[in-house]
């Protein structure tokens, strides 16, 4: 089967020239002091590490487009990503989860900004295995006994990039609603470490950012690397087991399925919005597409085709 994205919605970087115009309507600026607009000066971000990849990218493009805008990201795991935005060490972050309430009420009470996010894509959880364990395939619930330790079938060892990551919350709440992990998981420092592990040991099973394993610079393959084995799922009410390719992410067939938010805490159309902007437009959207991350701000229409 084969599944052929027709994309039939445009949202142009364009929008920031409207962005930007808005913002020089707004309130002067005090003597001396030079503020950031959507198009220029520095920010400072902080991004789930999950994401790495893609940032840069997308960093890359922006700067290209805009010579006056200069974005230092820092990455790192996802709570501290909040932490930076909560502390006003960062007015813009990129993670896997929206505001709690709680969070919206204490910037809107004690900072006196409103808040802002959307959801930017849809992402896939990656399970990775070394290329001669012959478990290639595995069902949901497999999973869940997996990473709550009750699996008494075969011993995995499982590792994750980081122990306070997104891809840990991910699994402890929406795959183990709440259960802890097993005792003798494992943590790596970063993303590559995770893979490189997983490429040397046989039982290793490694959870993942889709955005690490894929390979942006060829445009005409939808497969990952070869250095692991990207491992099959099947949902618990699914028919077939699917790799996290866009379409099955899209659809649900893949079930280790989670977002990709921006989070903004800024007090006026700054920098930060006008690179969160560049990220839900046509350009910025088609760049998160390369990263095999489903884009969530284009109206995409699926088609099944058949190949001969």
């Amino acid at each position: 089967m084969f599944f052929r994205i027709i994309r039939i919605t445009r949202f142009s970087v364009f929008t920031l020239a409207a962005i930007a115009l808005l913002a020089s309507c707004g309130p002067a600026n005090k003597p001396g002091e030079e503020r950031d607009t959507p198009t220029s000066g520095t920010i400072r971000i902080s991004v789930d590490e999950t994401y790495k990849p893609l940032i840069e990218a997308e960093i890359k493009v922006f700067e290209s487009l805009y010579k006056k805008a200069h974005i230092i990201a820092e990455y790192k795991p996802e709570a501290e990503c909040f932490r930076d935005l909560l502390a006003d060490s960062s007015r813009l972050i990129f993670v896997t989860r929206d505001f709690s309430d709680k969070e919206k009420a204490y910037i809107r009470e004690e900072k006196k900004i409103k808040p802002e996010s959307l959801l930017l894509a849809w992402d896939g959880v990656a399970l990775i295995a070394n290329h001669s364990n012959p478990d290639s395939i595995l069902t949901l619930d497999q999973v869940r006994k997996i990473m709550d330790g009750s699996d008494t079938e075969r011993k995995w060892q499982v590792v994750f990039d980081n122990q306070n990551s997104s891809t840990v919350r991910y699994i402890r709440d929406s795959i183990n609603k709440g259960k802890p992990l097993p005792t003798d998981v494992m943590a790596a420092n970063t993303n590559p470490e995770v893979v490189d592990y997983v490429a040397k040991m046989k039982n290793a099973l490694g959870v993942i950012g889709v955005s690490w394993i894929s390979d942006p610079n060829d445009s005409t393959t939808i497969e990952f690397t070869n250095k692991v084995t990207v491992v099959k799922v099947r949902a618990d009410y699914g028919s077939e087991f699917v790799k996290p390719y866009q379409a099955y992410i899209a659809l649900g067939s893949y079930p280790l399925k989670r977002g990709l938010f921006y989070c903004l805490k800024e007090p006026y159309n700054g920098l930060g919005s006008g690179f969160a902007t560049f990220l839900g437009s046509y350009e910025g959207q088609m760049i998160i597409g390369k990263f095999r991350l489903f884009p969530a701000r284009l109206n995409i229409v699926f088609r099944e085709a058949n190949i001969k």
